[in-house]
């Protein structure tokens, strides 16, 4: 008899990505399928949700196949699915998509945003172009045809049960969700601009981790499924990041050190600070407080190629700092844990050293992740016990010590570094009803 699989899919901007852990929740098997590259014009950026339905076909059959040729077989039990957040599509009540997906990142809905800022709360997530809540007006404007809103994650996991319009509280943050008190708050209904959202265009929120349903019984004979097999609710790509990191309690934190440095907390309270770019989302019965820099790995990019990072990386020198003391973006701007859009890149005076350059930047961005901290800890978050790293930063020893001596905590490499993993986690959660 094969065992349990549980499935985690994370489908970002260049890909979609899938892995199975079993019963103990060890990794048995993954699989990953490049999307195709897609340009993005001005403040457009869509993609066809269509395509996404092809890859998810290929990855789901490619890993079932996996565990089913395993020397101990395994068959998927459970299947939790991540995606971009605030990404958006205007669809009829059966799933149809009407629209292409507006990206996470679409900047086309700046007259709609302009109207949520003169009604929304100021600590809502819902401000901004890129929030779901102006999308969505965005779109019901063109398409008042519309009869639900799906972000890309629950519209793919809804293609597996048939069963649309329900969707997890962290993905809807950004569409207006109230997670303290648990609804939707009824300024979306009623306001004066003329910018309302009827409830029947909204989903049904649950709990990321919590079954949304049973997957169909002609996927269950195509992919070789259980025949139970059922669906759970997942969250943002983000957030399974941080649940395949292994942080986990109050007081754990996670730095990712990707493109741009982005810091979450387990905390035992919310905090909202939209000007700073600060939201809370409820996870796994905590609270998850992040923040993002513009600074990170682009800048180091700016600077060097990834080859002369990997030769410089033996012959820093952590324990001699540089004293310069940098502020390292990679242009004008800066969103926390400064919020200043004037906000200059700050990497001069430049050494004749390039190692010494290079450390500089890496102390800069070090004091810009202890800041962070710091804010967090000023807005009433405490300051955390430890610290788990994420993204391609994780492997630089040198680069530990100084984020160690920086920010005062330790510094543990995550546990997993692929957000599927976490997906995979709240799969397995789902399974047993927990």
């Amino acid at each position: 008899m094969a065992a349990a699989a549980y499935l985690g899919i994370d489908i970002g901007t260049s890909g979609i990505r899938g892995c199975c852990i079993d019963g103990n929740a060890n990794e048995i098997c993954s699989h990953v399928i490049a999307l195709d590259h897609h340009a993005v014009t001005g403040r457009k950026n869509e993609q066809d949700p269509e395509r996404w339905l092809k890859h998810l076909d290929s990855l789901i059959m490619h890993l079932s196949l996996q565990c089913q040729r395993l020397k101990q077989p395994h068959q998927i039990f459970a299947i939790a699915i991540d995606g971009t957040s605030s990404t958006l599509i205007a669809c009829k009540k059966d799933g149809f998509a009407l629209s292409h997906a507006l990206m996470y990142n679409d900047q086309q809905s700046q007259q709609q945003a302009e109207m949520i800022s003169r009604y929304a709360p100021a600590e809502s997530a819902v401000h901004g172009a890129s929030s779901s809540l102006a999308k969505a007006l965005f779109l019901l404007e063109k398409l008042p045809e519309t009869e639900i809103f799906c972000h890309q994650a629950d519209w793919l996991a809804s293609s597996l049960t048939g069963h649309y319009g329900i969707s997890d509280e962290n993905n809807c943050l950004k569409l207006g969700y109230d997670s303290v008190t648990q609804s939707w708050p009824t300024w979306l209904q009623n306001n004066n601009e003329n910018a309302t959202l009827a409830k029947n265009l909204l989903p049904k929120v649950t709990s990321p981790g919590s079954k949304t349903g049973n997957v169909k019984p002609s996927l269950i004979d195509k992919y070789q499924l259980t025949g139970n097999c059922i669906v759970v609710a997942g969250t943002t790509d983000s957030n399974a990041a941080v649940l395949a990191s292994g942080a986990s309690q109050t007081g754990d934190a996670v730095t990712s050190l990707g493109s741009t440095l982005v810091i979450k907390v387990f905390s035992d309270k919310p905090l909202f600070e939209p000007r700073y770019g600060i939201y809370s989302h409820r996870l796994n019965g905590h609270w998850l407080v992040g923040g993002a820099s513009n600074s990170g790995g682009s800048v180091l990019l700016q600077h060097f190629s990834q080859a002369q990072l990997d030769k410089m990386t033996p012959q820093l020198k952590p324990e001699q700092p540089t004293g310069l003391h940098y502020y390292p973006l990679p242009g004008t701007g800066e969103r926390f844990p400064v919020n200043d859009v004037n906000k200059k890149n700050m990497t001069r005076p430049r050494p004749t050293s390039d190692v010494t350059f290079f450390q500089a930047l890496l102390e800069g961005i070090a004091d810009i992740e202890a800041d962070g901290y710091k804010k967090l800890d000023e807005l009433g978050c405490d300051l955390p016990t430890r610290i788990f790293t994420a993204g391609g930063g994780n492997k630089n020893a040198a680069w530990t010590r100084i984020r160690e001596r920086a920010t005062g905590a330790k510094i543990v490499n995550a546990r997993h570094s692929e957000a599927c993993y976490g997906s995979a986690l709240l799969a397995k959660k789902g399974s047993l009803g927990t």
